[in-house]
Formats: structure tokens, C-alpha cells, sequence
């Protein structure tokens, strides 16, 4: 069994099973209580999909983009639960699941059609501080691939999201990210030999707030 665990937006967990069946789903829409809610919709997820966590056989852990206090707090989950269970922690950037969302969708709540085949699409998520986060993707063979990494651009630009010719804000913005869909991206990874367990590196695309000090001033006498 997969664990998905994302906080880029909200905060979202999944367990599906090696093929990719849902077997659980606990999501939480609040975009800044992940500490206070993660640990219960862990506990709801084993509990609906009717296992221990024994049977968990790999993490998903979602890297972002998203903002750093909210991205951590996913992150440390999956790192801490993978490693109470001597098992490995697949990294899965969040907008790669909305990526496949929009090509094999489960509904079509924000009104956003399936990307076909050929398609260029972008997924755009709410960076905050006026900005956007934007990554895109063309559907090859039915699947999407990233053909431009994620960057910031700002929410009232005018820019251009090549190859799309759009202003990113006029463009439908992701508001959820799926634990399913990131569960089944790490599945596939895993069948395939092409899961990366070795490295995780988080897409904050900016830098924290707060740093280390350079050292201490001089004081003069």
C-alpha cells in the first residue's frame, strides 16, 4: 500500500494499493492548519481503508510548490512515518498530481475539461504574497509531461505562460491538491524502477522568511 501525504494547499491523504485503487481519501481544505489536522487524517485514513501501518510499503510525499511553514509540515510526516517504518519516501511534485488530474479527471468541479492529447496546459496554484505559481505540461501517449519547471510569476502580469499565450491569471487556478493522484504517481514510479527515494527537495521557489544570522555585529569602542 502507497501513503500520499500533500500539504502544498490544503492538507490531503490517500492510501491506494500497488495498481492504484483508492483504498482511502481524508482531506482537509484549510490552507494553514496542516500541523493541527494531519496527524487525525492519517489516523482516518488507516482506518477507512481497514489496515495497520505495517501495510503501508512506501510514502508520497508531495514537494510543492508551495509555501514553506504549510509544505514542511507534509514533508516532515511523510519523512517521519517512512522512517518508523524502515520504508521509502517517494517525491512527487504537487503539481505533477493536478497534472494528471487534468488528464484523467475524477470530476469536473471547477468546469475545467480533460487536456487531450498534444495539449499544452499549465496548472496554477496561489502562491500568495500576489503571486502565482505556474508550471506546464503537453499530454503525451496520455500522460502528462512537465515541459516547463515551476517559477512565480506575479498575479496581476500581463507575462505570457509559453507556450499557452495566456496571462497566468487568466488561467484556471488549482485550489486542491489529490493525495490519490500522488499515491498513483509514486505506484507508477515504484513498478517502473524510476521512483527517486534518494533525494527531497522541496519546491518553495522562494527563499523563508527567516534566516541565519551572518554573525555577530562589531561594536565598536
Amino acid at each position: 500500500m502507497i501513503l500520499g501525504i500533500d500539504t502544498s494547499i490544503g492538507t490531503a491523504v490517500a492510501i491506494v494499493d500497488p495498481a492504484g485503487a483508492v483504498r482511502a481519501e481524508a482531506v482537509s481544505g484549510d490552507a494553514r492548519g496542516h500541523a493541527e489536522v494531519i496527524g487525525d487524517l492519517l489516523a482516518r485514513a488507516l482506518s477507512q481503508a481497514g489496515i495497520r501501518a505495517a501495510d503501508i510499503t512506501a510514502v508520497a510525499a508531495g514537494m510543492g510548490p508551495g509555501p514553506f511553514t504549510g509544505l514542511r509540515v507534509g514533508i516532515a510526516a511523510a519523512r517521519a512515518f517512512a522512517l518508523g517504518r524502515g520504508i521509502p519516501v517517494v517525491a512527487v511534485a504537487s503539481h505533477d498530481a493536478a497534472a494528471l488530474e487534468r488528464t484523467h479527471p475524477t470530476g469536473d468541479e471547477d468546469g475545467v475539461g480533460a487536456a487531450v492529447e498534444g495539449e499544452h496546459f499549465a496548472i496554477v496554484t496561489d502562491a500568495r504574497r500576489r503571486e502565482l505559481a505556474v508550471s506546464v505540461y503537453r499530454v503525451e501517449d496520455g500522460a502528462p509531461v512537465r515541459v516547463a519547471e515551476p517559477r512565480l510569476v506575479l498575479r496581476a502580469s500581463a507575462d505570457t505562460v509559453d507556450p499557452l499565450g495566456f496571462p497566468a491569471a487568466r488561467l484556471p487556478e488549482t485550489t486542491g491538491i489529490s493525495a490519490v493522484a500522488l499515491a498513483r504517481i509514486a505506484a507508477s514510479r515504484l513498478r517502473a524502477g524510476t521512483a527517486d527515494v534518494s533525494a527531497i527537495e522541496p519546491l518553495y521557489l522562494r527563499a523563508p522568511d527567516v534566516t541565519v544570522p551572518a554573525g555577530p555585529k562589531k561594536v565598536g569602542t
